[in-house]
């Protein structure tokens, strides 16, 4: 079963100063057909001027992967040093069993971000914050940002390599590809998850579906996924628990 969620219809919220596109409900959004994703609770699009910060309140047991589009940012959670991404890196707050805030502040060119609230499985663990550098261009399949399955944490087997997934407290993945026009790109999980893909860039097809810049498609009790691009496009993956 696919839903789509076509660009045109997401909702805006303000949050700190920002209008933020939203998925889901959020802030002074409500919307009772789309409160959530399975455990993907928030997912916005935003853009920040040159030198200004976006600011989060008290949070908890909640991750949130802030995707950099575009620009610069630096993401501080409280209690933590500012970390530096740029663009095609991942900032993961990981709020644990409750952080005082958290923060994003962009660069002399601004920022776009897309950031994803996945909600997390592991109860009152110790705040922290994680980023990783944009990824090697690879061969237009998926690859994972972040991971919250032990079996994808490099430390687990001994080998750290660069690129690895950022370590999420929610059972979750989030997963980018790069996918040239003409060709695919496939994607497997388990039964009980919930797939959401957003499409940043491009045009693709899922079956018979087509989906352009800016849609989205949620599936649910899908375990394979191929995504074709009909144009060049850059898509973002979340899997999630139902």
């Amino acid at each position: 079963m696919m839903d789509i969620r076509r660009a045109d219809t997401l909702g805006t919220a303000h949050s700190d100063g920002l209008a933020l596109r939203c998925h889901f409900a959020f802030a002074d959004y409500q919307d009772p057909a789309h409160i959530h994703d399975g455990r993907l609770r928030v997912l916005n699009l935003g853009q920040i001027g040159a030198g200004a910060t976006y600011h989060l309140g008290p949070e908890a047991s909640v991750d949130i992967v802030t995707w950099v589009r575009a620009g610069s940012l630096r993401g501080r959670m409280d209690g933590c040093d500012p970390q530096p991404v740029e663009a095609g890196g991942v900032h993961l707050a990981s709020t644990g069993g409750g952080c005082a805030g958290v923060d994003w502040c962009a660069g002399a060119d601004g920022a776009s971000f897309i950031q994803f609230w996945l909600l997390a499985d592991i109860k009152g663990t110790t705040p922290a914050q994680e980023t990783r550098t944009a990824l090697p261009g690879g061969d237009g399949g998926f690859v994972l940002l972040a991971s919250g399955f032990p079996e994808d944490d490099p430390e687990e087997s001994g080998v750290v390599a660069d690129g690895a997934p950022v370590a999420l407290s929610a059972r979750a993945r989030l997963a980018h590809a790069a996918i040239p026009a003409g060709e695919g790109a496939a994607y497997g999980t388990c039964m009980g998850r919930d797939l959401y893909v957003v499409v940043v860039s491009g045009t693709i097809s899922i079956g018979e579906d087509i989906l352009d810049q800016g849609d989205a498609a949620a599936l649910a009790g899908a375990t394979d996924l191929t995504v074709i691009a009909r144009r060049d496009a850059v898509v973002l993956l979340v899997d999630v628990a139902a």
